[in-house]
C-alpha cells in the first residue's frame, strides 16, 4: 500500500484551486451573511466532476479513490472556502458503494453523477442518544414490501439541499437482539417523496452557516427495495461511511490549517509596529511555525488513513486519529493566526473569522474529541471501556 504525501497528485490540485479561484472571499462572505447555500460553487464542482470523485467510471464517475477526495476537500478549504456544504455526498457516496445493490446503484450512481441527483444528507444522530448510535430510537418496521419508518433525528445536515438521504433506523428492538450493533438497518431516501408522506424538517440555526436540521418521521412508508445492504447490519454498514467522513472532515481541517497558517505568515511580514515587521518577534513565529508542523503531522495519518480504506483494510482507528490530529491542528492554527492578526482579525473583510467559526465545528463533529480518545483507548490500546 502507498502512502501518498502532500506534494502528489498536483494535477488534482492544480484544477481545484482553479475552479475555487473563481470563488473568492467575497462569495463565501455573502453566502456566510445571507446564510445561504452556495449553489453556484456545488454547481461548478459537480461540472466539474468532483463531486462524482468516488462513483467508478462505468456508471459516469472520475472513479478516484478517497485520498484523491480528500484532496478535493482539503483544496477547497486551503482556497479559503467551506467544503462543509458539499462534502456529504462524498462520504455518503462510500456507504452506497460498498453496500448497496447493483440495483440501487445503476438506479442512482449515474443520475448522481451527472448532477441530477444529490446525495448529501445522512441522518444517524438522535436528540435522546448522541454518539451513542446503537441507542437509537428511530424504528423502521416491515410490512409487506415496505417499511414504516417513527422518530426522529437531529444534525442533519444539507437536507434541504439534498434528493436522497442516508438514514439509519432500528428494525430489530435492542432487547430482542444479542449484540447491541445488531437490528440496525441502512435506508436510502427520496426527500421530495419522504416529504410528502410523513417527513418533516425543521431547521436548526448555528453558529456556523451551517445547514442543519431536525427530522420528524411520522409514518413514513417507503419501498422495501430502499433497504441498503442486509437486514440489522446497518452498523456495520453505516461505519464505512462514518470512517469516510473523518477522513474527509480531517482534510478539511489541513486545508483549514494551511489556510490560516498561510494567512497568518503574510500579515506577520506586511504588518509593521514599532517599526519592525511584527513576524520578527519569536513570540508571533513560534505559534505559527508550531501551528505547520502539527498540520503537517497531521496530513501523514489523514494520508495512512485514506490510503487504507482506497485497499480495503479496516481504517477505524487511523480515521479517528487523523480526524482528531486535523482538528486540533486546525484549531491551534485558527487562534494563531487570529493572534497575529490582532483586532483586524475579528473583521468580517478578513475571513479569518468565518474560517475561525468555521473550523472550531470540528472539535465536536462528527465525532467529539473526547469520543476518538475513548474509542483508541480501548480498540486500540486495550484499556477498559470508558462509557
Amino acid at each position: 500500500m502507498d502512502i501518498p504525501t502532500h506534494e502528489d497528485h498536483a494535477d488534482i490540485r492544480e484544477a481545484v484551486r482553479d475552479l475555487c479561484s473563481a470563488y473568492d472571499g467575497a462569495y463565501w462572505r455573502k453566502v456566510d451573511e445571507e446564510r445561504g447555500y452556495p449553489e453556484a460553487f456545488a454547481q461548478a464542482l459537480t461540472r466539474g466532476g468532483w463531486m462524482a470523485a468516488l462513483i467508478p467510471q462505468d456508471y459516469g464517475g472520475s472513479g478516484l479513490g478517497l485520498v484523491e477526495a480528500s484532496i478535493v476537500m482539503e483544496e477547497i478549504n486551503r482556497s479559503g472556502g467551506n467544503s462543509g456544504a458539499v462534502h456529504g455526498q462524498m462520504y455518503n457516496m462510500s456507504t452506497l458503494l460498498r453496500a448497496g445493490s447493483s440495483a440501487q446503484k445503476q438506479a442512482y450512481l449515474p443520475r448522481i453523477a451527472s448532477g441530477e441527483l444529490r446525495l448529501q444528507s445522512m441522518a444517524v444522530t438522535e436528540p435522546g442518544t448522541g454518539s451513542d448510535t446503537t441507542k437509537l430510537k428511530t424504528t423502521a418496521v416491515k410490512r409487506g414490501d415496505r417499511y414504516v419508518i417513527n422518530g426522529q433525528k437531529v444534525w442533519t445536515s444539507r437536507l434541504q439541499h439534498s434528493d436522497l438521504m442516508i438514514l439509519l433506523a432500528r428494525t430489530t428492538p435492542l432487547d430482542q437482539v444479542k449484540k447491541r450493533t445488531e437490528g440496525l438497518s441502512v435506508f436510502i431516501i427520496d426527500v421530495a417523496q419522504a416529504l410528502r408522506a410523513g417527513m418533516a424538517v425543521t431547521p436548526i440555526r448555528n453558529m456556523v452557516n451551517h445547514e442543519t436540521n431536525q427530522v420528524f418521521f411520522d409514518d413514513l412508508e417507503i419501498p422495501a427495495e430502499n433497504l441498503i445492504g442486509t437486514e440489522g447490519q446497518g452498523f456495520k454498514t453505516i461505519l464505512a461511511g462514518l470512517n469516510a467522513e473523518r477522513v474527509l472532515i480531517a482534510a478539511e481541517c489541513i486545508g483549514d490549517g494551511y489556510w490560516f497558517i498561510d494567512r497568518a505568515r503574510a500579515y506577520a511580514g506586511e504588518r509593521v509596529v514599532f517599526d519592525r515587521p511584527i513576524g520578527m518577534n519569536q513570540g508571533v513565529q513560534f505559534p505559527i511555525a508550531r501551528s505547520y508542523v502539527n498540520v503537517r503531522a497531521a496530513d501523514l495519518m489523514r494520508y495512512t488513513a485514506a490510503a487504507l480504506h482506497d485497499a480495503g483494510q479496516p481504517n477505524g482507528a487511523e480515521a479517528n486519529m487523523a480526524k482528531h490530529l486535523a482538528a486540533e491542528a486546525s484549531w491551534e492554527a485558527a487562534n494563531a493566526c487570529l493572534q497575529t492578526y490582532g483586532g483586524f482579525g475579528f473583521a468580517a473583510e478578513y475571513d479569518v473569522e468565518r474560517k475561525f467559526r468555521e473550523t472550531r465545528l470540528y472539535q465536536v463533529a462528527p465525532i467529539s474529541t473526547n469520543l476518538v480518545l475513548s474509542y483508541i483507548a480501548e480498540h486500540v490500546l486495550g484499556m477498559p471501556r470508558s462509557y
